[in-house]
């Protein structure tokens, strides 16, 4: 069994509401009272110590695409970094998200792979081809406590409707991904000048708040529970706050990367500011902070999708959507402290206790969490080497960054 001693170091507990600097000991990645026989012991000065987090959208593309990354790479990715729990969208390729018994197995290979306790959203629909309902409460059996269409359309809004009453019943999360197809339709870019300068096919913002306010209705209409992934635009934080007003059951997040980049990154058609929902504009990035500042956005998450160089490899309306973001969470957080948007604790509770909740696993995490061991103030550059993950693909490749991960505590 281990027995750790961290001497001096800031214990940022959203748990508790406490943020103090002290000596602690850690059994097991688990805090408890000071031990007498401690086998290792590290000077925590200027360090933070803070709960392992949980992520509510990343892509590990195993099963199917293990070119980009598995199971075993970037679970190892997500732990480095101090992610525990990771929540993973059902449009995998091949689509096994809509068999519960195939779920339980990814489940397991995930821990024994990557060493990560993997949260898999079901499928809404059989194959996520909008047509039918998927076997939900199957799904459910198999340890799915959300589902959704991810990306993919609906053939009709029956359909939707039909798939709110059926995870209604059975009393599970719809997530959505807001995005009406027939404006988004081959778009790749936020609507800009930017994109027009370049000749770049765009989706604009009305794609996502559509959708939104659409899916609202049909909300209300079913009483299901409902969760909003991946906002990207302030009209959206506007929709969400007048539906938490109503009463709506209804919940939301928003990418780390939406709080800091805009789409002022893709000037050059540079491909790895390619993500889906795209960058947007400097005053969505402003609403974007505010609306998470002011509660209306519940929690962050890494929205991680590693790909391989050749994906980013082509003309840019081409190239897969997508950033490795595991390596750049904390840089990202400590970087939202140091511009004075959170306090170090307000942005812990935003990655770990808010997230938990969101996905109604509250406490299952405080059984299964660890502790992270954090230097807010060291500098490194994001490279080929220093990225964990199997994807490089960030727009802020070789780039000086602050803040890392330097050790996570877990049984």
């Amino acid at each position: 069994m281990s027995m750790v001693k961290i001497e001096n170091v800031r214990v940022l507990d959203p748990i508790q509401q406490t943020d103090h600097v002290q000596t602690v000991y850690l059994k097991n990645g688990q805090l408890v009272a000071a031990l007498d026989s401690v086998e290792e012991t590290i000077d925590g000065q200027g360090k933070w110590l803070m709960p392992t987090m949980v992520d509510l959208c990343a892509r590990l593309r195993e099963p199917g695409q293990q070119q980009h990354g598995t199971l075993k790479s970037e679970g190892r990715a997500a732990r480095a970094n101090g992610i525990l729990h990771v929540f993973t969208p059902p449009d995998s390729k091949p689509i096994v998200q809509d068999n519960g018994a195939l779920i339980h197995g990814l489940v397991e290979k995930a821990m024994l792979d990557g060493g990560i306790y993997l949260q898999v959203i079901g499928a809404q629909t059989q194959g996520l081809l909008g047509k039918q309902p998927a076997n939900m409460a199957g799904l459910k059996k198999g340890g799915c406590s959300a589902v959704s269409n991810a990306y993919a359309p609906f053939a009709d809004d029956d359909v939707v409707i039909r798939t709110l009453e059926y995870a209604a019943g059975l009393d599970m999360t719809v997530v959505f991904y807001a995005e009406e197809h027939q404006i988004a339709k081959d778009g790749c870019v936020h609507e800009s000048f930017v994109a027009s300068r370049q000749g770049l096919p765009m989706i604009p913002t009305l794609a996502e708040t559509v959708a939104i306010a659409k899916y609202l209705l049909m909300i209300e209409a079913t009483a299901v529970r409902a969760h909003f992934g991946l906002l990207s635009c302030g009209a959206s934080v506007e929709l969400i706050k007048l539906a938490k007003a109503k009463g709506l059951n209804v919940t939301c997040d928003v990418a780390m990367h939406q709080l800091h980049l805009t789409d002022q990154l893709i000037d050059g058609f540079n491909s790895l500011a390619h993500v889906r929902p795209p960058l947007r504009s400097e005053q969505d990035k402003i609403l974007l902070r505010q609306g998470l500042k002011d509660g209306v956005i519940d929690a962050i998450c890494t929205h991680h999708e590693p790909l391989s160089r050749s994906a980013k490899n082509a003309p840019f309306a081409e190239t897969l959507p997508g950033f490795s973001a595991f390596d750049t969470y904390i840089p990202f957080g400590v970087q939202l402290i140091q511009e004075g948007l959170f306090s170090p604790l307000e942005w812990v509770e935003k990655v770990t206790v808010a997230p938990a909740k969101v996905a109604n696993m509250y406490e299952g995490w405080l059984q299964e969490k660890g502790w992270v061991l954090v230097d807010p103030e060291l500098t490194w550059q994001l490279n080929k080497d220093t990225i964990i993950s199997h994807g490089k693909n960030t727009p802020l490749i070789l780039q000086d960054v602050k803040g890392k991960a330097i050790r996570t505590f877990i049984a």
